[in-house]
């Protein structure tokens, strides 16, 4: 599953498809994305609890998660362009529920509809072994990384959700998402190809799966690709209302410096990708955990806004940025060719369910008097470090796949 050609129109072709690939990415994000920006509105609206908002943010994830499974598997099967289609096509369906729910005030519906806004989110187990393919492996971590910059659609929803609500209205402000998801589900459909080298696994998607967690790859990165994507998950989706609860900012203060957490993330990515190809994949991942681990004690000492609250926050999400793209940078070097669809699947939705629980966590832990999420922090700080001493002394550095 390697691109081994080296010729012009080979070249510019993976630049395309990579191009295609992220900007799904990031759409489907956007989307996957949508309630979380807006979940102080729908508190207010429906007089949620801590709890009550905590499991709205923290809904759409679990699906996109747990869905990530079949959808790597399927990958294997029947391409990136199908999948990248098709998933970004269906996604719409569910944004347009959110927005029918929220019209009607009905938090259970906005519950049922976001758990199947989920399915938005597994588009990076399509993503990603379809830009795998189209690279050696020598370049794979720059490609997954440049790929999983893709997530900045948590920026852009963070930034862009809460300002379209406000100038166009809350239902038109779902409907040009669903048109961007269905223009983008087209384009990837005509103009995205699957890499020359590519196969179609003629293997059932079952025995594929239970191949994949046989390996020890397999859990070994979905440990670690829960701590590090699984942290910006949950603060991307959290970090409105926590900034809400603990600094008072407003609707769109918060989407915007939660904007600011997604990019700095987004822009680390990549370049923990670069550096694994460079040195190694476990020297990117330790300096990440390690540096999630200060970020968070900080933040529970509760620095001032601006400064220093936004360079704590900054660096938490570079951080965490930094150690998703070395995490995949050794999947790509370890993950056997014919089985990348199905890892990728697996380490995916243990990314996606290390974002899941740390919102109903910080939640049910928060300190309504003294407007402190200190215990949720405190876990962080224990489980970055658990990673560490894992990663340290467990992980083997591998010599370069030639």
């Amino acid at each position: 599953m390697s691109a081994s050609t080296t010729s012009a129109p080979t070249t510019t072709g993976r630049a395309l498809n990579l191009g295609l690939a992220t900007w799904t990415f990031a759409i489907t994000f956007w989307a996957w994305n949508i309630i979380g920006p807006l979940a102080v509105r729908y508190a207010e609206d429906l007089s949620l609890s801590a709890s009550q908002k905590s499991l709205l943010i923290a809904t759409p994830v679990l699906v996109g998660a747990v869905g990530r499974i079949p959808v790597g598997a399927l990958t294997d099967r029947y391409g990136g362009r199908v999948m990248l289609s098709v998933l970004s096509v269906i996604s719409v369906v569910p944004v347009l529920l959110v927005a029918w729910a929220g019209v009607l005030e009905s938090y259970t519906l906005l519950l049922v509809f976001g758990f199947f806004l989920g399915i938005a989110g597994t588009s990076f187990a399509a993503g990603i072994p379809f830009v795998n393919a189209w690279y050696e492996p020598a370049r794979r971590g720059f490609a997954t990384g440049l790929f999983g910059a893709g997530m900045g659609g948590t920026a852009l929803s963070s930034f862009f959700t809460p300002r379209f609500v406000s100038w166009f209205g809350y239902v038109p402000a779902h409907v040009i998402i669903a048109v961007a998801l269905a223009v983008t589900g087209v384009v990837v459909w005509l103009f995205a190809r699957d890499a020359p080298a590519w196969k179609p696994s003629s293997q059932a998607v079952m025995p594929k799966l239970v191949a994949a967690s046989k390996l020890g790859v397999t859990w070994q990165m979905s440990f670690l690709y829960a701590v590090t994507f699984g942290g910006f998950v949950a603060f991307s989706t959290y970090l409105p209302t926590y900034l809400k609860d603990v600094y008072e900012f407003d609707l769109a203060g918060a989407g915007t410096r939660t904007a600011g957490f997604a990019i700095a993330a987004v822009i680390a990515r990549p370049i923990g990708g670069v550096l694994s190809d460079r040195t190694h994949p476990k020297v990117v991942v330790l300096v990440s955990l390690a540096g999630a681990a200060v970020s968070a004690v900080l933040m529970a000492l509760k620095p001032q806004p601006e400064i220093p609250a936004g360079v704590v926050f900054v660096a938490m999400a570079f951080f965490l940025g930094l150690g998703a793209g070395g995490v995949f940078a050794w999947v790509a070097r370890r993950a056997p060719a014919d089985r990348v669809g199905a890892v990728t699947g697996v380490v995916g939705a243990a990314g996606g369910l290390g974002g899941y629980f740390p919102p109903l966590v910080l939640g049910a832990t928060y300190d309504e008097v003294a407007h402190s999420y200190t215990i949720g922090l405190v876990l962080l700080v224990v489980t970055a470090a658990l990673a560490f001493a894992y990663t340290l002394w467990r992980l083997p550095r591998e010599s370069r796949t030639p």
